[in-house]
């Protein structure tokens, strides 16, 4: 690979030039069609009955747009060369029309992040109820708005769109690939995070790691843990982050190791491939997280709060486990972290 200066480009859309045969637009078929499949086979095994986000509007949105481009360069594919509404389409148009999506999504990571993160942050303790109606229309609007400000970024700067035009038509055989500096940015600053987190509580993690046991709670295999009483705000404090630690980490290990060893590559995924259902439910869990734990003090303890996460259970990292369910001997000095 041979990295291409782009005079009339920002600094946020660094790309790579591939050189390839005609079959780049079979490549990008394939590509979109993987990645539909892994989209809408995420929204399929997800818990069903979860509490509505933005982060879950969002992610049904995404599916949606990459089904419509999935949808757009299969047809292109197919008839190859045709006009439509006066408007002549070619198979370069298959690599344009993903070269402006990869830009889009590209430029979404931070405000996609940060409103999940509030609307988050404001919910997760919550004590009046917002009506459901409005609610939904509230992240159906945020949503709508997001991807409006986000295609009107790129589309906005002819720089931008000529110059995709200009070499797309004069080299039939290789297409730009655009990888977003946003989403390296977040890559690095979890990984510091969750590292950062894994060092201070390692003597916890340990401690509680090492009382593990399993137990059948409500017909499910559970993992429970040993439960340190102590009212003290500090030890409470770090007890917290190390069960949402382990909580997060014993769904989503495989995918901070993915982006340790990404990171300690080098690699630079394509931006249209990056930003897919799987790593947004990922950075979901995450925010979840951080929000409680920075609203510790104020989480009610009700089931609609512990529904929040569609991959998830958090609701035993805060209240002490009811021991109905569980065989006597299990009964002293236990609490469920995990579900």
């Amino acid at each position: 690979m041979a990295t291409i200066p782009c005079e009339n480009c920002s600094g946020q859309y660094p790309y790579t030039q591939v050189s390839q045969p005609l079959e780049i637009s079979c490549m990008l078929l394939l590509i979109m069609l993987g990645k539909v499949f892994l989209d809408f086979f995420m929204l399929q095994v997800k818990q069903k009955k979860v509490e509505v986000s933005f982060m879950g509007y969002f992610c049904v949105s995404l599916a949606l747009l990459d089904f419509i481009l999935l949808m757009s360069i299969s047809f292109i594919f197919y008839f190859e060369d045709f006009a439509l509404w006066g408007v002549r389409f070619t198979k370069y148009h298959i690599c344009l029309f993903t070269q402006i999506i990869s830009l889009t999504y590209g430029i979404l990571h931070y405000p996609v992040y940060l409103v999940a993160g509030l609307d988050y942050y404001m919910t997760i303790a919550q004590t009046s109820q917002f009506p459901k109606r409005g609610q939904r229309l509230l992240y159906v609007f945020a949503v709508v708005v997001i991807w409006i400000s986000g295609f009107f970024c790129i589309l906005k700067v002819p720089a931008i769109y000529e110059e995709l035009e200009i070499r797309n038509r004069f080299s039939p055989y290789q297409c730009p690939l655009y990888a977003s500096v946003q989403s390296y940015s977040v890559s690095c600053a979890m990984v510091l995070l969750i590292g950062m987190a894994v060092l201070t509580c390692q003597k916890e993690i340990t401690t509680m790691l090492l009382s593990v046991r399993v137990v059948s709670f409500a017909s499910q295999p559970v993992l429970m843990f040993s439960n340190v009483s102590n009212n003290n705000g500090t030890s409470f404090k770090w007890q917290l982050l190390t069960r949402l630690l382990i909580c997060f980490l014993g769904t989503w290990a495989p995918f901070v190791l993915l982006q340790i060893i990404i990171l300690f590559l080098g690699a630079r995924i394509p931006a249209y491939m990056e930003m897919n259902v799987p790593w947004l439910y990922f950075i979901n869990s995450f925010l979840i997280a951080v929000a409680y734990w920075c609203r510790r003090h104020d989480v009610e303890l009700t089931e609609e709060v512990w529904s929040t996460d569609p991959f998830v259970s958090w609701k035993f990292c805060f209240m002490p486990f009811n021991y109905e369910n569980t065989e006597p001997s299990d009964k002293p000095g236990r609490v469920i972290v995990i579900c």
